[in-house]
């Protein structure tokens, strides 16, 4: 029962740091670290354990596989070489340099562990990044950098972090007998993951009731995970392949009321799992604080803020140099003039430089470490150090530096989201136009309103109250939700837009119903 009371506690006092967060505009997993410095020194606050092996299960896959949902493959392949730069060559970068200083730092500490702490502390997080880009102008290739580099680096750095974790294991085993099954896992788990959605996929399309479908997205999601890791793939991977199959699929045999019930889920689960994620790290710090004494702290401490200022400046030592070598390149006229345009000013580097916060993955990925890994204690103090610090540093500087940036109006969502409303809309007209029913009479009357609005405010989106529900509005939304599709389909528009308008439909479709 006491358990009970502090679950309760702490979610509520995780909602109340989100609203504050919210209402200073910072990310919201930056108040979430400090509230698990804050528990892991509490007197009489709890101490609960969890399974290493369960902790990328259960915090990552959930989280990664809302991530990749929303992912638009046409944004990453307009912006590959950005984002594969960052993916690869930054986290390599942060990861190799972070190595170096451990074992600079601490001398016994072998290779292969210090290279899997540099991996730890390597993928940015997703959510930080993407709670601060809601709130500022910024521009929409940098949203889609960041979002994909958030989505794709946990891959990489995790694939690093597995290969040294393996070679700790296998102390006989050498790095070049882990070159086949990391080639495995790369193109395995990709074709895997691709196969895995289209198989759920059939096994599920019967289901439409909300709680089962629900249920269902999430166990199907772990048991994705749970069998990549026992057949040697990587379970990173294979959930981003699976989830992105499932995107391009989804909305199509998917009703609006479920879509809306799961989204809503999915985003209170994410929220409950960066909450437990933080929680459970700060559990685990005080035990390892109390045991050390005085000079051991400090030596703690010394190492894990080296680290922390490792990561911060390794970042900006690989993006600010990348940028000024393209615009070099530019000046002189050796870029293709298709990548001309996508060549990063000053103002951009200084922002993807920053937007480096640390969260659940680093934490994870520490957690998930086996008990008796070499200096476990100390690679986990120095995870949480990081993404406190980072959180707290970048996530609470990141919107003033962007502010003063000035950054000019940049929003192809909307345009896009207002070709996309008019299409539809016409699709929708012309579903019921030959209709001569009085009904029919109504609602092409409101639709060539919607259809002015679309032209003449594209900014503004359409209030679901403003249509009435009956069948013949069922009819046209089912045409119009078609042309969306299409549109989609040939990426005539972005995934953002797609989604803005979808959800527009599924509000009108939701009131046709009632």
């Amino acid at each position: 029962m006491l358990a009970f009371e502090w679950i309760i506690g702490l979610l509520l006092g995780a909602v109340l740091l989100s609203a504050l967060a919210r209402r200073l505009k910072v990310p919201y997993p930056t108040f979430l670290a400090i509230g698990g410095m804050l528990l892991a020194f509490a007197p009489g606050s709890p101490s609960w354990t969890l399974e290493p092996e369960l902790a990328l299960a259960l915090f990552v896959a959930p989280v990664l596989l809302d991530a990749a949902f929303d992912t638009s493959l046409r944004d990453l392949r307009n912006n590959w070489l950005p984002v594969s730069t960052l993916v690869l060559v930054a986290v390599g970068v942060t990861a190799t340099a972070v190595a170096v200083v451990a074992h600079w730092l601490r001398p016994d500490m072998p290779w292969a562990v210090a290279i899997a702490l540099g991996a730890i502390v390597a993928p940015p997080d997703a959510a930080a990044a993407t709670a601060i880009l809601r709130q500022v102008n910024l521009p929409y290739r940098i949203q889609k950098i960041l979002e994909g580099e958030s989505l794709l680096n946990d891959a990489s750095a995790l694939l690093i972090y597995r290969v040294c974790v393996g070679l700790v294991a296998a102390e006989h085993m050498k790095v070049h007998e882990f070159v086949p099954s990391v080639a495995l896992a790369l193109f395995g788990s990709l074709i895997a993951g691709f196969l895995f959605a289209r198989v759920w996929t059939q096994i599920t399309r019967r289901i439409t009731e909300a709680p089962s479908a629900i249920i269902t997205q999430f166990a199907g999601t772990f048991m994705v995970w749970i069998v990549a890791e026992h057949i040697g793939l990587s379970g990173i991977l294979t959930i981003v392949a699976y989830a992105i199959t499932i995107a391009r699929t989804a909305p199509e045999r998917t009703p609006a009321r479920l879509r809306v019930a799961s989204y809503a889920v999915w985003e209170t689960v994410v929220f409950v799992l960066n909450v437990l994620a933080f929680i459970l790290i700060g559990m685990q710090l005080n035990p390892i604080w109390s045991g050390l004494d005085d000079e051991v702290r400090f030596k703690y401490c010394s190492f894990a803020a080296t680290i922390l200022a490792v990561v911060v400046f390794a970042r900006i030592a690989w993006v600010m140099p990348y940028g000024a070598f393209l615009r070099a390149l530019n000046a002189r006229g050796l870029l293709p003039s298709h990548v001309s345009p996508a060549v990063p000013t000053v103002e951009r580097g200084i922002i993807v430089s920053w937007c480096g916060m640390r969260g659940i993955v680093t934490l994870a990925a520490a957690f998930a470490l086996p008990e008796s890994f070499p200096y476990r204690d100390l690679i986990l103090l120095t995870a949480f150090a990081v993404v406190l610090g980072t959180l707290v540093v970048q996530g609470l500087t990141l919107r003033p530096v962007i502010l003063a940036l000035k950054f000019e109006e940049d929003d192809p969502v909307a345009r896009e989201a207002a070709q996309a409303r008019c299409i539809a809309y016409r699709a929708a007209l012309e579903a019921i136009e030959a209709d001569p029913s009085e009904e029919a009479e109504i609602l092409r009357l409101e639709y060539r309103a919607v259809l002015l609005r679309a032209e003449t405010e594209p900014e503004l989106g359409i209030a679901s109250s403003e249509l009435p529900a009956d069948p013949l509005r069922r009819r046209a939304i089912g045409a119009a939700r078609e042309a969306l599709l299409r549109m989609r389909q040939f990426e005539e528009i972005s995934d953002d837009a797609f989604h803005q308008v979808e959800e527009e439909l599924d509000r009108a479709e939701l009131s046709a119903q009632a």
